[in-house]
């Protein structure tokens, strides 16, 4: 009872301890090689990808200036949050917006106000999030209660990734048989790298883990896994649930879970991360739909 007044004394009190948190990209092309496989030019902030994921708490307004530095219009949606009587904040481009001009910049500002969760940002212009312009936003709870269920906070971001702009792509695209496309899949980031090369998760044993995963895709499903451990849903989408236990998940594009993770008390054998990559609209053909990554 003292900590629900005292977590209900702490909202109350959101617009008096709010922080503004100001965060600038700087938009532009880079040419870079994500997957190991092939170089092209993507887009990136700040001379950077992947971007990092931002973090802010519940309650802060995030104060996003994109410096649009591209050819062509640009702008941003943090994809989740509810832009209550600020519309003209959402980011869809030639929707709520007509888009940033080149050599332009604006400040979108985005009051969290009561939401908290796992959330990220992207373009929402043309092709310009699917060439590398989105990152994870976490919002940052203040419940005590929910606090005191995980020791650690982990952030897991899935990305599909293609073998160049595009743009470039729609006219063979549009000619070419799906079941011709092998040679142009795309690969699969975790954590913004080539899911093969990209680091352990380090778990000590017996600590409680809250994984976030973020699916930043636009056209492939993700299924993870982490055989050996049971994964608690506490998070779907932003809404906070009772907590499921599950073998599992199964992600469409731009979903986002929050699991816990209880780490064995041994540090005898290492654990695979197991991630399936898989779409339903391209024939399957082996070693590549569907892609399995450990």
């Amino acid at each position: 009872m003292l900590a629900y007044t005292l977590f209900n004394l702490l909202v109350s009190g959101l617009q008096v301890l709010a922080a503004r948190v100001q965060v600038t990209w700087d938009v532009g092309y880079l040419n870079i090689s994500r997957d190991g496989i092939s170089t092209w030019q993507a887009i990136g902030a700040n001379g950077k990808l992947p971007i990092p994921p931002i973090y802010v708490t519940q309650g802060d307004v995030l104060e996003l200036t994109a410096i649009n530095n591209l050819d062509k219009p640009l702008s941003v949606h943090a994809h989740g949050l509810f832009q209550r009587n600020s519309s003209y904040y959402d980011g869809a481009g030639m929707v709520t917006e007509c888009g940033i001009p080149p050599k332009s910049q604006f400040t979108y500002v985005i009051e969290t106000r009561d939401q908290s969760g796992t959330y990220w940002v992207h373009a929402h212009y043309g092709t310009e999030a699917i060439d590398g312009l989105r990152a994870a936003l976490v919002i940052r709870d203040l419940d005590p209660k929910l606090l005191d269920e995980y020791d650690e906070d982990v952030l897991l971001t899935l990305e599909d990734w293609g073998q160049g702009p595009l743009e470039s792509m729609v006219d063979m695209l549009k000619t070419t048989p799906l079941v011709n496309l092998i040679p142009n899949h795309p690969t699969v980031l975790i954590n913004g790298i080539n899911a093969n090369l990209s680091q352990p998760i380090r778990f000590t044993p017996g600590r409680r883990y809250r994984l976030r995963v973020v699916s930043m895709s636009f056209t492939y499903w993700f299924k993870v896994r982490l055989p050996g451990h049971t994964m608690q849903v506490i998070e779907a989408d932003g809404i906070y649930s009772q907590p499921s236990a599950v073998d599992g998940l199964d992600m469409c594009p731009g979903q986002r879970y929050s699991v816990i993770i209880t780490a064995h008390d041994s540090l005898k054998f290492n654990h695979a991360l197991n991630v399936t990559f898989y779409s339903d609209f391209i024939p399957q053909t082996p070693g590549f739909n569907p892609l399995y990554h450990q």
